[in-house]
């Protein structure tokens, strides 16, 4: 694929599909801009070394999905009439995707234009940011470059997932933390990630007393970063904000906690901010499953019990759209039809996918060789002095996707693609499991 030696060559690319127009883009050829030209505007967009060259590709890909009637959105409304109990009955799939983003991303949007499927989000973590490689800008850039590829229109949820206080830094320094968190909040809202997950859940404090006190740093924390949020997002956008009780892989979440943190964090918020749209709990999972010494997942069981009684109490006492599952994308497969049937607003998938890509039979080998020799040399000190070679590349292969991520692009058309049609069938059967199928009536009314 061509890098570009200028912003010329940019529209140069473009000559039979795209236009510049009073200080934005015109897509005249949807068609030719779709078939061809959007591939080598979205690699540029993630591997140009010119810095303008390389954001004038994300601002290209921005303002022409805009001009075809594919925007980045808040999925807002859409929660407040779950809340409202004017809609639901499905579980949106809020999905990760750690490596090959804008391919994974077009099979997503292959699946959901299959089962006109309208309320699903695109997320990555604050973690994931870093050992991926992938700035916010960049994120969206490759799922609105996808939306073009595979012809969608409408809204794209885009959602900053775990961004997440770091509780020993925050102890030490609670101003410093703060600021960064804020840093980091501001950049997605600039990369138009119009649904952030704050995760202050790591500095509750069960040496506390009581429960309120135990959850007081959680909620202020959230309202605080909450304010930030409502004082920089742009206008005419509700960002939906999320809250967590729970830290996952901890204890399980119990009414008495989301209570403590719901009031505290109403109570703590400016009078007329408009507050999170959904919680975070902890009913049994854990990120990334865990591997046994075989490499192969420990079976887990989710409290679902939990979850109906905290969603119904979310939405009847706190208007909130629901509550949310982390972790899991590993959990068998009998287990995802029961998390709509139970209530559960949004369910997160990520390790799931990564595993489907290093384990494809069309992922080469020499490849996922070069990726656990590099986890071997540069990654040995988080390996636990018990864990088999299984164990220690499973738990660490996340973290080959950002130093290899040029290397996956280039695998070329045949192999992405056949990565691709797998992702797509596992994405064909969680949209079915979560029942998150012929909705998008109910995203076209409520999210504007």
């Amino acid at each position: 694929m061509e890098l570009f030696d200028s912003i010329g060559a940019v529209y140069r690319h473009m000559d039979n599909s795209v236009e510049e127009a009073r200080g934005g883009v015109q897509v005249f050829d949807a068609d030719r801009l779709r078939e061809t030209d959007i591939d080598g505007i979205i690699y540029n967009a993630v591997f140009n070394t010119d810095e303008e060259i390389r954001d004038e590709c994300r601002r290209v890909i921005r303002l022409s999905a805009a001009d075809i009637g594919t925007r980045s959105a808040s999925i807002q409304g859409l929660y407040d009439a779950m809340g409202a109990r004017e809609c639901g009955g499905f579980t949106v799939p809020a999905i990760n995707i750690r490596g090959l983003t804008y391919d994974v991303a077009r099979a997503i949007f292959r699946s959901a234009k299959k089962h006109n499927s309208g309320a699903f989000l695109f997320e990555i973590a604050k973690s994931e940011i870093g050992y991926t490689e992938q700035r916010p800008a960049e994120y969206t850039a490759c799922c609105l470059a996808a939306a073009i590829k595979e012809g969608w229109t409408g809204p794209v949820f885009i959602q900053a997932d775990h961004f997440q206080v770091n509780a020993s830094a925050f102890a030490k320094n609670p101003a410093e933390e703060t600021a960064a968190l804020k840093t980091l909040i501001s950049e997605a809202l600039d990369a138009q990630f119009y649904n952030i997950d704050i995760d202050a859940s790591t500095t509750v404090d069960l040496s506390k007393a009581t429960i309120k006190e135990q959850q007081t740093s959680n909620y202020e924390m959230t309202a605080l970063l909450t304010e930030h949020i409502r004082a920089n997002e742009p206008a005419g956008v509700t960002v939906s904000v999320g809250g967590e009780i729970g830290e996952v892989g901890k204890k399980n979440s119990t009414e008495e906690e989301l209570r403590a943190f719901m009031d505290g964090y109403k109570e703590s918020l400016k009078e007329g901010t408009t507050g999170i749209s959904k919680i975070s709990i902890q009913t049994g999972t854990s990120h990334g499953g865990v591997a046994l010494p075989d490499g192969s997942i420990a079976s887990v069981k989710v409290d679902f019990d939990t979850i109906e009684k905290l969603d119904k109490i979310s939405k009847d006492d706190y208007g909130l759209g629901g509550v949310v599952q982390h972790g899991a994308s590993t959990l068998p497969d009998d287990a995802f039809h029961v998390f709509p049937e139970r209530g559960t607003a949004e369910v997160h998938l990520a390790t799931g996918f990564q595993n489907m890509i290093y384990d494809s039979a069309n992922f080469p080998a020499e490849l996922k060789e070069a990726v656990y020799a590099h986890l071997k040399e540069q990654h040995s000190g988080e390996r636990k002095e018990e864990d088999t070679d299984e164990q220690f590349y499973y738990k660490t292969r996340k973290k080959g996707f950002g130093p290899f991520k040029k290397q996956m692009w280039d695998l070329g058309d045949e192999v992405i693609g056949k990565i691709g049609a797998e992702l797509e069938e596992r994405f064909d059967s969680l949209f079915t499991k979560l029942n998150a199928v012929e909705n998008m009536e109910s995203v076209t009314k409520t999210i504007k």
